[in-house]
């Protein structure tokens, strides 16, 4: 136990701005060990992300609450996840081959297509949560930030790493079936939360169907979509294309839970 907690709070510390005890026996190849915990990580941001946008509602309209909740996120992170999509829209959009997008993606500057997909991620992720019900949004964030750290676990499953050095080479050696079995517990468990109460609140089988679809369905591709596309042009992941995974999924999420919301009208 005590060495599976020295691998939460190397990721914790790996991820996020949050204090974490110092290791002085920390190995690179020890975050590998902590592929599985990066689900918790993510419901770790999204419940502080929650519960600054619950205290923000108290004294500011949902608009500006939600504009509090992203800041906190992103300062939470350190825009670590936002780095890594606007470094990825700049490589994948201005590169025409290996070499050059890896070139492009280590570049320190930011590029129009980086820029543009900030704006863009950013914008629709504001967007997205202001058409929900307040109510539902708290439980909306935690969920969307497990199911997308879920997702670059998965990418890290399915390829090798594409550069011979980089941020994210300790993660390089993947995860073997235990700890991805754990990380899809972790992952999916705030998931499952939703579905048990929208069970017993008397939702029907076709409320919540629909819910699974609508949500799991649209995850999955885009995983499909990102995985073969920067495998194609890549051979594999980077630090960069991970966190850019987990923007999309994060989005995806939220449209998803939008696009249910609607056909109940609620």
């Amino acid at each position: 136990m005590g060495k599976q907690l020295k691998y939460f709070f190397l990721a914790l510390g790996f991820f996020t701005r949050i204090p974490t005890p110092h290791y002085a026996d920390f190995k690179e190849s020890d975050l590998n060990n902590s592929t599985k915990f990066f689900p918790i990580i993510g419901i770790v941001v999204g419940l502080i992300a929650a519960f600054s946008f619950y205290l923000a509602s108290f004294i500011f309209p949902q608009v500006l609450a939600i504009i509090i909740s992203m800041a906190t996120s992103i300062y939470l992170t350190g825009g670590f996840h936002e780095d890594g999509l606007a470094d990825s829209a700049d490589g994948l959009g201005g590169g025409y081959t290996r070499e050059r997008i890896l070139t492009i993606m280590q570049d320190s500057r930011l590029g129009t297509y980086g820029v543009l997909a900030l704006i863009i991620m950013l914008f629709a992720k504001f967007q997205s949560l202001n058409a929900l019900n307040a109510a539902i949004i708290p439980a909306t964030l935690v969920v969307g930030h497990s199911l997308s750290r879920l997702s670059a676990v998965w990418i890290i499953a399915n390829l090798k790493y594409a550069k011979a050095e980089g941020k994210s080479k300790p993660l390089a050696t993947g995860i073997n079936a235990v700890d991805l079995f754990l990380a899809n517990i972790f992952g999916l468990a705030p998931f499952a939360v939703i579905i048990f109460y929208l069970a017993k609140t008397n939702h029907s089988i076709l409320i919540i169907s629909q819910f699974i679809l609508f949500t799991l369905l649209p995850l999955f591709i885009s995983f499909l979509w990102w995985r073969n596309k920067i495998k194609k042009n890549l051979g594999g992941y980077t630090g960069d294309t991970l966190g850019a995974m987990q923007q999309i999924a994060e989005i995806v999420f939220y449209l998803g839970v939008v696009a249910w919301v609607t056909t109940l009208d609620i």
